[in-house]
């Protein structure tokens, strides 16, 4: 396995550091993307403030939309979890949005028959919860075995598969799962019963909750195990895990699977408990979207967590405003396009700062 530490992504930092400074390295990309974004909104003739007030009253303070943000949470608390544990043991999983895709496309195509078979609701939801967490498992199989006993670039090898993915995905919709009683190409539907139930007495999926207990979950895993620290010191110094009597092959394809299985889950959750069918041509995108949350928040399952409602805000007020104010859908695309910019040069001035504190 060739070392590629120049390439892996940084390790959180220490506790040593300065707190504000740690502070304005992670709000600061957020605010300036914000702030560069208000200026690209008054380019277009539209109001920055009450862009964002009301992104922020439709998102946050209606209910109908906090319901609706909080259940976009879920597959991308997943998605967010999948990153971590690849970022965290130095490797990069790009391959996320051809794992759910498939994941997703599976799963809407076998529910049905599940359920035509007589199988009870919960068992049939368990099932297809196990089915896009394997589905996406088995699409990381050729990066990881690549990775691990060829040392080839996981970075080429995940995008490519990813392609492959949402292609395939888009082939078998159309094809092989096609609901013949639509116009539109898509799966069949699933029935609003047949789905992940609600939480208490509003339209949020349980798939929020399922979200949270595997992001922290990780978390912990990363930071407090044995299995964790062995994952993290493959990826900070893999000569170094090999001299400590670790397997390296064997613990990059279990980053591979495991990373792989919660994007993979991230897509069945989003199709039972949201979506309940797959549309031909349909990529939401979540997990190039998310490495910048994943990112911001220095790999930290609680700090991702938080960053994920705001970007979940941001989508469901930003789909509001395209219709009130006039500003492209994608305009939150643009924002997280910016907040990429914004983190690459804040992270250059981090490491500058570093550097002076040395000498």
């Amino acid at each position: 396995m060739t070392d590629q530490r120049a390439m892996a992504p940084a390790a959180p930092r220490g506790p040593g550091r300065d707190w504000g400074w740690m502070l304005a390295v992670t709000l600061g990309p957020l605010l300036a993307a914000l702030v560069l974004g208000g200026l690209v909104l008054l380019a277009m003739g539209v109001n920055p403030f009450e862009y964002y007030a009301y992104v922020v009253e439709r998102a946050i303070f209606r209910p109908s939309g906090l319901e609706a943000t909080l259940t976009r949470m879920g597959p991308l608390l997943l998605i967010a979890a999948s990153l971590i544990v690849a970022f965290r043991a130095g490797i990069w999983n790009l391959g996320g949005d051809g794992q759910f895709l498939l994941a997703a496309v599976l799963v809407a195509a076998m529910t049905p028959l599940m359920l035509g078979a007589g199988l009870p609701v919960w068992a049939n939801l368990l099932v297809g919860l196990a089915l896009g967490a394997v589905i996406g498992a088995l699409w990381g199989v050729l990066p990881a075995v690549l990775k691990a006993w060829q040392g080839i670039n996981e970075i080429i090898t995940t995008l490519m598969m990813s392609f492959l993915g949402v292609s395939l995905a888009n082939v078998l919709v159309k094809l092989a799962f096609l609901d013949p009683a639509t116009t539109t190409p898509q799966t069949r539907t699933l029935p609003v019963e047949a789905r992940l139930p609600r939480l208490f007495d509003t339209t949020v999926s349980s798939g929020l909750l399922i979200g949270l207990v595997v992001v922290i979950a990780v978390h912990l895993m990363m930071t407090r195990t044995a299995f964790g620290m062995r994952l993290r010191l493959v990826g900070a110094n893999p000569r170094a895990a090999v001299h400590a009597g670790l397997s390296v092959p064997k613990l990059t394809i279990a980053v591979f699977a495991i990373s792989a299985a919660l994007a993979g889950l991230s897509g069945a959750v989003d199709i039972l408990g949201t979506q309940g069918n797959v549309r031909a041509d349909w990529n939401p995108a979540y997990s190039l979207t998310v490495v910048p949350l994943v990112f911001l928040a220095r790999l930290n399952g609680f700090g991702t967590i938080a960053y994920v409602f705001l970007f979940s805000a941001l989508t469901i007020g930003g789909e509001s405003a395209a219709r009130k104010l006039g500003v492209p859908s994608f305009f939150s695309l643009v924002i997280v396009a910016l907040l990429l910019i914004t983190l690459a040069l804040a992270e250059y001035t981090d490491k500058r700062q570093q550097d002076r504190a040395r000498h």
